[in-house]
């Protein structure tokens, strides 16, 4: 090989590690705007299927009418216990270790579906709420508000609950996915949630399971240490190491 040869392979090489170099860092600098994650957001089923309890319930809550007390008391004490009541699906539900009673293993789509997601966090579709677990939730949730709460106080406060858990799911929606996209953390607040539910994945599956708030429920039932005394767990990727 002539010299000529062997410094034109060498500015070849250089200029292909250059070129790697620029194309990592665009990628570093990737973001995403708010405008551009709705667009993505509105493409999948759960949003539309949660607003559209939501959008039913308050034609019918303001039909109805007979405003009271109680329409201000019940979102107070959902939104109070909404942190608990995450932390408790997402230990309980979520993260179910699939069992085997005699031949048949019991496990459920949503803890199937949820295993796939610690697997690829960066999978959009397994970060929203799958649509065919969210029609037995939201028949569960017409069964409490519109019969349940009404034989204990009225179908005016069952509403005004089913309104407020709309209004809860779809926070809880557009946090989950947005956490889960290139979009960077504008505001001290957003950017705790952000970095509680990223510990969460990819540091230890043990800790952090509150997704809509920071330092809550979490701190409350001891998952909240601090992130550096906390070892980085094999089986973040692959709960209870069960093969997906």
């Amino acid at each position: 090989m002539s010299d000529v040869e062997s410094a034109s392979d060498g500015i070849d090489a250089q200029a292909r590690r250059r070129v790697a170099v620029a194309e990592r860092r665009l990628r570093g600098r990737r973001t995403v705007s708010l405008t551009s994650a709705f667009g993505e957001f509105v493409h999948h089923p759960s949003p539309w299927m949660i607003s559209a309890l939501l959008v039913a319930s308050v034609i019918a809550r303001v039909w109805i009418g007979d405003w009271g007390l109680a329409d201000l008391l019940v979102p107070i004490v959902m939104i109070a216990v909404f942190p608990l009541a995450e932390w408790l699906i997402h230990v309980f539900i979520l993260h179910w270790r699939p069992r085997r009673v005699g031949p048949v293993t019991l496990d459920t789509l949503l803890a199937r579906t949820h295993r796939e997601h610690h697997h690829d966090p960066r999978d959009i579709p397994l970060v929203f709420i799958p649509w065919r677990a969210l029609i037995g939730v939201l028949a569960a949730a017409l069964i409490v508000g519109l019969v349940l709460v009404p034989l204990l106080g009225s179908v005016e406060r069952g509403l005004t609950f089913l309104i407020v858990l709309g209004l809860l799911g779809i926070v809880y929606e557009w946090t989950h996915y947005l956490i889960h996209t290139d979009y960077t953390p504008k505001t001290r607040v957003y950017r705790a949630v952000w970095r509680n539910h990223r510990f969460h994945h990819y540091r230890n599956e043990h800790y952090w399971f509150t997704v809509t708030t920071s330092g809550t429920a979490d701190r409350l039932l001891r998952t909240y240490p601090d992130p550096d005394a906390v070892e980085k767990s094999p089986t973040a990727k692959n709960l209870h190491a069960v093969n997906r």
